[in-house]
């Protein structure tokens, strides 16, 4: 198959495979953290879980990242991102132990969640800098197949930490502490891995010698910097579209995420438990969906364009969300898990390779940043509308055909305005 071949000769290339383990890494102790977080705030027994109080959750731990992004973005353009995947994921390891330290203690809600917060918040410096590190590794040519595999393999590692979280979990009798530091752990050897790469190999070249940023010299940067990287966007229509229909998508994803919670938890099961297992299972479900969209991207995107691919995949969410949703069961759930799945990974593929392909590299870290900020604002957005919409168990007619509308929109717009490039 071409697309295996593809893939043998990425992995052949010692830096790809070496970023390639830093993002494995990092975001499979996303995977563990995320969980044991999900855990302690959605599944615990002493917890009463709404749709509010999910939308409140995810707002205090995503919102604020629409004021870390551009600076994220500023500074990634002038720090070199070997040392930001070295300093930020040691960072992360210490303040996960907080984290841990924290839960055992039983402190308030508002003191956990700051926890979290510093956990995550360094998140978005790793992974905007693993999307504009990855043109360094590969030839232009190339990019396609290592969008295909490179941020895939990150979800489907985040998915396999859950899914090891899960399990330590069973193995320690519900002990969220010991899978926070499971995912410290996690975050050490990262920051370990890093150090296989080069220091000035993933850029920024014009950094060389110059001074970090002051505070007040980072607010200046940032509101300059971000004015110049979206002016940038703007001048790159194919891309800008994209990252458009992206953040349509990510709405719709978080809407029925929200959803999916409310339903494991409540409607199809009686304990926690039952609820967590669901829920993982569901999970385990959409990231078979992100490997599928892995090995079949590639291909469709040669046949279709990138935007072509986008078109397709919101499209075919557009019909299936109603066809599958409007059950209510396990069952048909889970096949939309896997339809979404691999919906949303084959679309985020394309907006990932157009703008890494079309936004030139002394923009890239604040181009990547802004889109970190609009997944982020969409998700979080998806969960306050989803909090006003759904009852109690998570069945809404109502909220399945708003995503389905939107969808089918995203779909025709882009499909109206991607046959002006052609």
């Amino acid at each position: 198959m071409p697309v295996v071949r593809d893939l043998r000769v990425l992995l052949r290339l010692r830096d790809f495979r070496n970023l390639l383990a830093v993002r494995l890494l990092s975001q499979a102790a996303d995977g563990v953290y995320q969980v044991a977080l999900a855990t302690y705030v959605v599944f615990s027994p002493e917890k009463q879980t709404s749709p509010a109080a999910i939308a409140s959750a995810m707002a205090v731990l995503l919102l604020p990242y629409s004021v870390i992004g551009p600076f994220a973005g500023v500074l990634l353009d002038r720090w070199r991102r070997r040392q930001v995947f070295l300093y930020g994921n040691l960072l992360r390891a210490f303040l996960a132990c907080i984290t841990a330290v924290l839960i055992v203690a039983h402190v308030p809600d508002w003191l956990f969640y700051a926890s979290a917060l510093s956990v995550t918040a360094v998140n978005r410096f790793v992974l905007a800098g693993l999307a504009a590190s990855l043109p360094r590794v590969v030839g232009a040519d190339q990019l396609v197949t290592a969008n295909a595999l490179s941020p895939t393999a990150g979800t489907l590692a985040a998915v396999a930490g859950g899914g090891l979280a899960f399990l330590v979990r069973l193995l320690a009798s519900g002990s969220n502490a010991l899978v926070v530091l499971l995912g410290a752990c996690l975050y050490l050897c990262a920051a370990l891995v890093s150090l296989r790469l080069a220091i000035g190999l993933l850029g920024p070249d014009h950094s060389a010698g110059q001074a970090h940023p002051s505070v007040a010299q980072g607010i200046a940067l940032t509101v300059r910097g971000m004015t110049e990287g979206l002016r940038h966007l703007a001048s790159r229509r194919r891309a800008a579209r994209a990252l458009t229909a992206m953040t349509m998508m990510r709405f719709c994803y978080g809407a029925l995420f929200v959803m999916l919670l409310m339903l494991c938890r409540y409607a199809w099961s009686d304990s926690e438990a039952e609820g967590l297992a669901l829920l993982g299972i569901a999970v385990g479900t959409s990231g078979a969906g992100f490997f599928a969209a892995a090995v079949v991207t590639p291909w469709l995107v040669g046949r279709l364009g990138t935007l072509g691919w986008i078109t397709a995949c919101a499209a075919g969410s557009a019909v299936l969300v109603p066809a599958l949703g409007l059950f209510f069961a396990p069952g048909p759930m889970l096949v939309a898990a896997f339809v979404l799945g691999l919906a949303t990974q084959g679309a985020k593929i394309s907006t990932d390779t157009e703008l890494q392909s079309r936004v030139d590299d002394d923009y890239r870290g604040r181009v990547f940043s802004v889109y970190d900020v609009l997944f982020n604002v969409a998700f979080v957005g998806a969960a306050a509308v989803a909090a006003l919409m759904l009852p109690a168990d998570g069945r809404s007619v109502v909220l399945l055909a708003c995503v389905s509308v939107l969808y089918a929109l995203t779909a025709a717009l882009l499909g109206r305005r991607s046959r002006c490039f052609t």
